[in-house]
């Protein structure tokens, strides 16, 4: 709500540079239209995977993990949950879905944030979709999970309700005036989010979903064939310290959600870029196979299985796969993890 108000708006300013980045991704927009009409049954490899992704990473950023295997099992509904990790990367796979299915008809209220926060805890005892009751704070652990450092004190509980109301109006005044490019209003919306941090638990899960969802209502949906989660797990400590820089004096609205601006920014040029390599390597079929399943292992992240790289690499056989992935373990850029069918492999620290 501080970000969105008229007077905030008013103080922004862009230098060349900043104006050259959102040019860029408004024809980056274009060029995925023309992608989507010419190569719709390819980008569904895209799609599929981005899912599995999303879910994965968005869940592992707040230290939700599941076993080996687990995560795509779990999102593709072949498997049931059977733990708490389990049942949370299941939610956000739900809460996904309905937002590729639905974001038409979903705007940005706070029904619909209660919505898509009531899914995300669908499948556990704790009841999801309710304003937080007490209040809470942005913080640094430890290795141990002891508090360091207090980052932030996000809008009391009891101000919460109407502080998204607020955000809802001014977010719904920003776009029906049409004075701001939806580059700037939509990642605002999400640094207000952030500073109200809404819920006990989830916020920052939620931050990511909104994002996916009001990128969609302006027709930026690379988050549909590559994981804008992925990308902001890579960069996560880049993420947190920006997430600090701006939201310092939010609540007085001496701010500067400038470095936030450039950040969100920066996340969404790295996927159009990624998407548009891997809708060339569908189309067109450039680049050896090899390359291609090396580009894919650079891209992860967390553990890897062989079904993980064939999902990234459409045309390339699992007799490839594993070809490549020997040579990265003799080049020791990749190591084993576990033997037999659940082996799964991670990337060195370099």
């Amino acid at each position: 709500m501080r970000s969105l108000d008229a007077g905030h708006l008013s103080r922004l300013s862009f230098d060349a540079s900043q104006l050259a980045t959102i040019q860029r991704l408004g024809e980056a927009r274009g060029r995925q239209d023309l992608f989507v009409a010419q190569i719709p049954e390819q980008l569904e490899v895209l799609r599929q995977a981005a899912i599995v992704e999303s879910s994965e990473s968005s869940n592992r950023i707040e230290g939700v993990v599941a076993a080996p295997g687990r995560v795509e099992a779990i999102v593709l509904r072949s498997a049931t949950p059977r733990d708490r990790s389990e049942q949370e990367i299941a939610g956000y796979r739900d809460a996904l879905q309905l937002i590729h299915e639905s974001h038409e008809h979903m705007g940005f209220t706070t029904n619909v944030v209660l919505q898509l926060h009531s899914m995300l805890f669908r499948y556990l005892p704790s009841e999801g979709g309710i304003w937080k009751a007490t209040d809470n704070e942005i913080v640094e652990r430890d290795a141990h999970g002891g508090v360091t450092r207090v980052r932030f004190k996000p809008v009391p509980a009891v101000g919460t309700r109407g502080a998204m109301q607020t955000l809802a109006s001014l977010y719904d005044r920003a776009v029906k005036e049409g004075r701001y490019d939806p580059l700037i209003v939509v990642p605002l919306a999400v640094l207000d989010f952030l500073c109200i941090h809404p819920f006990r638990d989830g916020n920052g899960r939620m931050a990511r979903l909104l994002t996916l969802l009001l990128l969609y209502r302006f027709h930026y949906r690379v988050g549909r064939y590559i994981s804008l989660e992925r990308v902001i797990e890579e960069s996560k400590e880049t993420y947190y310290e920006t997430l600090e820089r701006s939201s310092a004096g939010w609540h007085e609205g001496h701010h500067d959600s400038r470095p936030w601006l450039d950040y969100s920014w920066g996340v969404m040029l790295r996927a159009y870029r990624e998407f548009e390599e891997r809708v060339g390597t569908l189309a067109m079929g450039r680049g050896s196979k090899t390359q291609q399943v090396r580009d894919a292992v650079q891209r992860r992240v967390g553990p890897f299985s062989i079904s993980d790289i064939e999902a990234d690499c459409p045309g390339v056989s699992r007799d490839m796969v594993r070809v490549v992935l020997r040579q990265l373990r003799d080049q020791r850029a990749i190591a084993p993890q576990g033997k037999g069918r659940g082996a799964r492999w991670i990337r060195r620290q370099e």
